[in-house]
């Protein structure tokens, strides 16, 4: 199997670098992060490049491309530490494609595509990343349907166009589509340890728009299209992080010479950098088995997950410990690396979880053909 970028991959994970190198440095990002999370400049700037509707169709103004390249766009997304939650647009824009009727993706892709927010609000108090537990409730109203309950830590919440909202209709779980706007929705923002936006949702009677009454299908569809795009972004951040610390390792000295020529701190690197690959084989593995039946991908997904949070936690912790005092200063960014690492590993369920997920789903041949 090939795994090589084409040469527009190449140059699509060039030009999304080069804009974050050049447009969102530190300093950028922590003027973005004294003043609440988020910044409506730098997301405008994402749907310049054409980045909001990168998946979605073309016949709805977007770029038509797929997985691979929001994996690609992700990855170096998370190099740059970039918060706003591009990867929502993606996820919003896979879960309409699959699971919206006609007239939901006429009204809402081409929103997308120029720069309109939709996040997921699927979390909820005492859930502990288990996508079964809602207590929202839907209830018929005409035509259409009112929702009433609290989703938590939703992503840039207070920012968002429309959320996506779990909630059980006559019993059973159903997705919905609620507008910024509408009677009975607030929000209470915030920010999160690693400086990004978050707000809690309240919906009192809110009127809403049905996505899905498979609602199990579609929030498992629209969290493992998340899970890919955390992975990619973490493999975007644990690379700059891995690339400040051989800097520092290279250029402090102890005794008149570099601290990266002392024999154990280079393989505590060397260690980092194999950690760095396997997440990366692992966040392309979940990218390509996003097309695989729901009980394949699923599994495929908690995999991953299990790697990446291990890599993270390593790779983070060991960047703090090499740098030393510094490392953990909020004027160095690698500081901001480990917070980013640390929130991105309890994304969409922590190690321990996915663990469990994979355990859950292990035959008795483990899934190797005999």
């Amino acid at each position: 199997m090939d795994f090589d970028f084409t040469d527009e991959q190449i140059q699509l994970r060039d030009a999304v670098q080069r804009w974050a190198d050049k447009g969102y440095d530190f300093e950028r990002r922590r003027r973005i992060v004294a003043a609440g999370g988020f910044d409506a400049d730098a997301w405008r700037e994402l749907a310049d490049l054409g980045l909001t509707g990168l998946t979605v169709p073309e016949v709805h103004g977007g770029l038509g491309l797929g997985p691979v390249e929001a994996m690609i766009v992700m990855e170096a997304l998370g190099h740059g530490l970039v918060m706003e939650p591009l990867a929502q647009t993606l996820l919003a824009a896979a879960v309409l494609q699959h699971h919206a009727d006609a007239a939901l993706q006429t009204d809402w892709l081409p929103r997308l595509a120029a720069g309109d927010r939709m996040v997921l609000a699927h979390t909820e108090r005492r859930s502990r990343h288990r996508l079964d537990h809602c207590t929202t409730t839907a209830t018929v109203d005409g035509a259409g349907w009112r929702l009433a309950g609290t989703k938590h830590v939703v992503p840039a919440g207070d920012r968002a166009d429309a959320w996506l909202v779990p909630a059980r209709l006559d019993g059973a779980l159903a997705l919905f589509c609620v507008e910024r706007g509408a009677p009975g929705a607030t929000t209470i923002g915030y920010t999160t340890q690693d400086g990004s936006r978050a707000a809690d949702l309240v919906l009192d009677g809110a009127p809403a728009r049905l996505v899905s009454r498979d609602g199990d299908t579609a929030l498992a569809w629209a969290v493992d299209v998340g899970l890919a795009l955390a992975c990619a972004q973490a493999v975007g951040v644990m690379d700059r992080t891995l690339a400040l610390t051989l800097e520092y390792l290279n250029t402090r000295k102890q005794f008149g010479v570099p601290i990266g020529s002392f024999q154990a701190l280079r393989h505590r690197a060397a260690d980092m950098k194999m950690e760095l690959e396997l997440a990366r084989s692992m966040s392309y593995y979940a990218t390509l088995k996003l097309g695989e039946p729901a009980p394949q991908r699923r599994q495929a997904l908690a995999r991953a997950k299990v790697q990446l949070g291990r890599s993270m936690r390593f790779v983070g912790q060991q960047a703090v410990q090499l740098h030393g005092g510094i490392g953990v200063t909020d004027e160095y960014v690698v500081s901001h690396c480990f917070k980013t690492l640390t929130q991105l590993e309890l994304t969409f369920g922590d190690t321990l979880h996915h663990l469990g997920e994979v355990a859950a789903r292990m035959t008795d041949d483990a899934g190797v053909a005999v």
